[in-house]
């Protein structure tokens, strides 16, 4: 099975419990945390890739969802349209998890999507909006 990007969301009770452990070590799972975050009020969210044997996955997606967390799968991914990307570096500078760099001694923009964890940030940095929303492969 390819990975697939999900979303957690989970709530204060389960912050401080070993699940990826546990979807590793229980289910077999191989886990690629893209982007985590706790809020002061203990709330969790973390953005993953997930690869598995297909029942395996599963198992391990209803273990989350017993303790309490809720799934979403990312259907959108972010695109740069590189026809109209000017490569000024203004989306480099605030990509959190380094998807999008100065490559040198170009100095052109790359994007590596498999980095992107779809937060969104780049969208509104972009002064020619060559960074665009792609939902289920519709633009």
């Amino acid at each position: 099975m390819p990975p697939r990007k999900i979303v957690l969301r989970f709530p204060p009770q389960v912050v401080d419990k070993p699940l990826i452990y546990h979807l590793v070590k229980d289910y077999e799972l191989m886990v690629n945390v893209l982007k985590a975050n706790v809020n002061p009020y203990k709330e969790g969210f973390m953005v993953m890739e997930l690869v598995g044997e297909p029942d395996k996955y599963e198992q391990g997606l209803n273990f989350l969802k017993e303790q309490g967390i809720r799934i979403d799968y990312l259907s959108e991914d972010i695109v740069r349209n590189i026809d109209r990307c000017t490569h000024c570096g203004a989306c480099t500078s605030i990509c959190p998890s380094g998807a999008l760099y100065v490559s040198r001694p170009s100095m052109e923009v790359i994007f590596e999507d498999e980095k992107c964890v779809v937060c969104g940030v780049c969208l509104k940095t972009c002064p020619v909006k060559a960074i665009e929303v792609n939902f289920n492969g519709k633009q």
